[in-house]
């Protein structure tokens, strides 16, 4: 065994274990690993000129290119740096590269009588291109120097190299697919953070609601699949699979609240009695825990009770309904954040003016910035500035369309509240039960209100210009789709996902009056008040605009957000779900998508999760997803900014005719 001492700064120095050339026991392994996602992992380093392999010692050697720069070329740090990404091509796309690169982690699966069996996977980094014949080296060299006793199996590493090892028997390379390996992980974090608060376990909805009203801001909420209107609590806890592009999580990340799946809840609360105790609640990128509190702990208010959110005057002047087309984003005031994105995005599509490189123009040290790895993305060598900015647009505007359709104003819903006494009077008994603090009558009210909103008529001036909205009369089979635009959504500190309605089965132009008014009603639904009195937002600001569209059937549909969700200091992916039919099966949990995750720099996607389907798509539809990914990168460079590091909340949908369309464009609230 080869050892050295690293200074590190500290007294004492740091003993480095590596190990080079000998055979891996599980002693060894467990000697040198780190824990990762909570299994034990260690890196290794094939060497094919030496014909031997290095095992590094975890503590000691975070990186793979640094060990071999530093350890085995001789190179200093700052070499390295100089030269990065012509290292990385050399160790990780080089096909006839010497070093091969990768991770055991140590896993357990049920075994005979009941007892577990302990295996290892052996995988590449995600941006690995191993093509066939070298996946099948790397296994073997480990599988000859791995303990007998040790089952090993190869997990592709990308979809890559899930094609390159199609063709090879998984007799002679034994593998496992990433959605296979930790599609049932026992705890999943969804939203990291930190809660302290009396842990609350319902099995069903109903339970939920029968005690819903006794929660407060001390709770943590424990059941199988957390409902939309779920109140604003301490934390939540999944103890069935859900995604993190859920209405929920996405609530929970815009609290800034923490959130797992804990799968494993039942046996924990029946050990430990926790259902109803104080607990200490913890989610990391890599470890979910409950603590039992011998004792109730000493809570102040969470910082949100004092959070207050301004909003920008809403413009009520009359306003004429305009196609989305001709909306920007500084439209917001008079026709609400989607309607105004979703014009800014006809905008960006038409004009192919705007600048859609600025995500890779960001530093990211050592690299002064992305433009190269962009230009691979695209196909092109060595473009100047100009042309990287023209092949992005033409990237993006040959991959996506905006919708159709047309937005109506603030002001109508104006002077349809202004038209009516009753309204106006229900109005202002709920702004006084909001002021002084009355919670036992504002639900009530609430529902009063939207009752009245559903059926009070509307002035002809107003459902004049409705109806020419949507004029022709609609062929049998068509529909129309009613969504929500607020000007109180889309704010730092209040995303209001799933808070207001929208109407997808208008099926003929005389429902469409009735489907605005369920729309507009939604903005005074019990919970949407209640969430927005309590960060400030007043009732006086707060306005919807309507977006009406003809329905677009979806052969496949989803969300896609332009981070990785569960760990936010990554820069290089996207993260995103689908499902057959429509993206609102995704963010509402009707059904269990399947979850992607594709690499924007170097490129590449992998499988997280297969949902409730029993297969992945077919390679062709995922390289399609990867151009939307990147596609969703691109536009954040120009809706995120200037801060173009904050990443977008997109809906999406692929028609029968193979064309991708966003439906909304919004910022995911971090």
């Amino acid at each position: 065994m080869s050892t050295a001492t690293l200074s590190t700064g500290a007294p004492e120095p740091l003993t480095d274990r590596t190990v080079v050339g000998e055979n891996l026991s599980l002693p060894l392994f467990r000697t040198l690993s780190g824990v990762l996602a909570g299994h034990p992992y260690l890196k290794v380093v094939v060497d094919r000129a030496e014909n031997t392999w290095h095992l590094l010692d975890t503590a000691a050697h975070p990186f793979h290119v640094n060990y071999i720069a530093t350890r085995v070329l001789g190179m200093d740090l700052a070499e390295l740096d100089a030269s990065l990404d012509e290292f990385n091509a050399s160790v990780y796309m080089d096909p006839g590269r010497r070093f091969l690169l990768g991770v055991l982690s140590l896993h357990t699966e049920p075994g005979e009588e009941g007892r577990e069996r302990t295996f290892l996977v052996l995988e590449t980094t995600e941006a690995d291109t191993m093509h066939g014949e070298l996946l099948e080296f790397f296994y073997d060299f480990v599988r000859e120097r791995v303990d007998g006793r040790l089952p090993l199996r190869l997990k592709p590493a990308n979809h890559g190299q899930e094609e390159e090892l199609a063709g090879v028997s998984e007799q002679r390379v034994p593998r496992v697919l990433s959605h296979e390996l930790f599609g049932n992980r026992t705890r999943t974090p969804l939203n990291t953070g930190d809660a302290t608060g009396r842990l609350r376990c319902f099995r069903t909805v109903e339970e939920y609601e029968a005690a819903a009203a006794g929660l407060g801001w001390s709770d943590i909420v424990a059941m199988p699949c957390l409902p939309d209107d779920v109140q604003r609590v301490a934390g939540f806890v999944n103890t069935a699979p859900i995604t993190p592009l859920s209405h929920t999580n996405v609530l929970a990340t815009g609290w800034g609240i923490p959130n797992a799946i804990v799968r494993d809840l039942d046996g924990l609360v029946e050990e430990d009695g926790l259902d109803g105790a104080w607990v200490r609640y913890r989610v990391r990128e890599d470890e979910v825990t409950l603590e039992r509190l011998d004792e109730a702990p000493e809570l102040r208010a969470p910082a949100w009770h004092q959070q207050r959110i301004r909003l920008e005057p809403p413009l009520l002047e009359d306003s004429p309904v305009l196609s989305l087309h001709r909306l920007r984003s500084a439209d917001r005031d008079r026709y609400g954040t989607k309607a105004a994105n979703l014009g800014e995005l006809h905008h960006v599509l038409d004009s192919r003016s705007a600048d859609l490189t600025a995500f890779y123009g960001r530093p990211r040290p050592p690299r002064e910035d992305l433009y190269g790895h962009l230009a691979a993305r695209l196909g092109l060598r060595s473009p100047s500035a100009e042309e990287l900015r023209a092949a992005a647009t033409s990237f993006v505007a040959d991959t996506v369309e905006a919708p159709d359709g047309v937005a109506l104003p603030f002001s109508l819903q104006h002077r349809f509240l202004t038209s009516s006494p009753a309204l106006q009077q229900g109005i202002g008994k709920l702004k006084m039960a909001l002021e002084l603090g009355a919670d036992d009558v504002i639900d009530s009210l609430c529902l009063q209100l939207q009752h009245l909103v559903r059926h009070t008529p509307m002035p002809d001036s107003v459902a004049g210009e409705i109806a020419r909205a949507f004029p022709a009369p609609l062929a049998d089979g068509d529909r129309l789709v009613v969504r929500s635009s607020s000007n109180a959504e889309d704010l730092p500190g209040f995303s209001a996902a799933g808070l207001y309605d929208s109407v997808t089965t208008v099926r003929d132009a005389g429902e469409l009056p009735d489907a605005v008014r369920q729309v507009w009603a939604s903005l005074l639904s019990p919970r949407s008040v209640r969430l927005r009195h309590q960060v400030g937002i007043s009732l006086d600001d707060t306005y919807m605009g309507v977006i009406v569209q003809a329905y677009v059937p979806a052969a496949l549909g989803g969300v896609m957000v332009t981070c990785d969700p569960t760990r936010r200091e990554d820069f290089r992916n996207v993260y995103l779900n689908c499902s057959p039919g429509s993206p609102e099966q995704v963010v509402e949990g009707a059904v269990l998508p399947q979850q992607y995750l594709y690499n924007t720099v170097e490129g590449g996607g992998r499988t997280v999760a297969l949902g409730t389907w029993s297969e992945g798509l077919p390679a062709a539809t995922r390289a399609r997803l990867a151009d939307l990914s990147l596609t969703g990168r691109l536009l954040q460079s120009h809706f995120s900014a200037p801060d173009v590091d904050e990443p977008l909340d997109i809906e999406w949908l692929l028609t029968g005719e193979g064309d991708f369309r966003l439906v909304q464009i919004r910022p995911y609230a971090l």
